[in-house]
């Protein structure tokens, strides 16, 4: 299982970060070991002292795909999930000046919350999907699937451009603003309109 992550999908998040909206999706990867296991808290690794929670909607590939057309991607997945795509954000600054990958400050182990999975068929539109994140039961991160600058088809279909998808590996399609830093203590729960998908400490 792999697991394809999408940077900068939300026209508000890349202006909260100030950075530069890129003209065809940003991919990186988050190895197995990144996943947070069930029932496990999340721990802060001694080398950040500035984590940020990205909360985001997941899509799980249901079969192998290669070089898919956007048209025919809804084949490859059948449920939608949520999750935290957790960032090093003070590392991730350091190698961006350098103009180096980002895998230390996203694919470091314990970085990815895989919540709970719902049938798509339960979605009247994928296109218009809410979520959201709280921190300590407050609202700190609101987003809905139709600010995504590429939807989840376009993504599917853009991501086996480049990697042979196949079960069971996950997209993380992006966060939209409101992202900010963890500290030890922190409950973090996610829901999608109204459901919620994942509950975790951080230590």
């Amino acid at each position: 299982m792999k697991i394809i992550c999408i940077g900068r999908n939300y026209a508000d998040h890349i202006k909260e970060l100030e950075n530069e909206r890129p003209d065809e999706p940003v991919i990186f990867m988050k190895p197995d070991t990144a996943v947070v296991q069930k029932q496990f808290p999340f721990v802060i690794p001694e080398f950040s002292n500035d984590v940020h929670h990205e909360v985001e909607v997941l899509v799980k590939i249901n079969k192998v795909g290669k070089y898919i057309d956007a048209k025919f991607a809804h084949k490859y997945y059948d449920e939608i999930g949520l999750g935290i795509d957790f960032t090093a954000r003070d590392v991730q600054a350091k190698l961006k000046d350098k103009g180096l990958p980002w895998e230390k400050a996203k694919a470091f182990d314990g970085s990815a919350v895989v919540g709970d999975f719902l049938p798509k068929t339960e979605f009247a539109d994928l296109q218009n999907i809410n979520f959201e994140l709280t921190n300590n039961g407050e609202v700190v991160q609101q987003g809905n699937t139709s600010l995504m600058l590429w939807k989840i088809d376009e993504l599917v279909a853009y991501a086996s451009q480049y990697f042979t998808l196949r079960t069971g590996d996950i997209i993380f399609t992006g966060t939209p603003k409101g992202v900010a830093a963890v500290k030890e203590g922190d409950v973090l729960e996610g829901s999608i309109e109204g459901k919620k998908l994942f509950r975790i400490q951080v230590k």
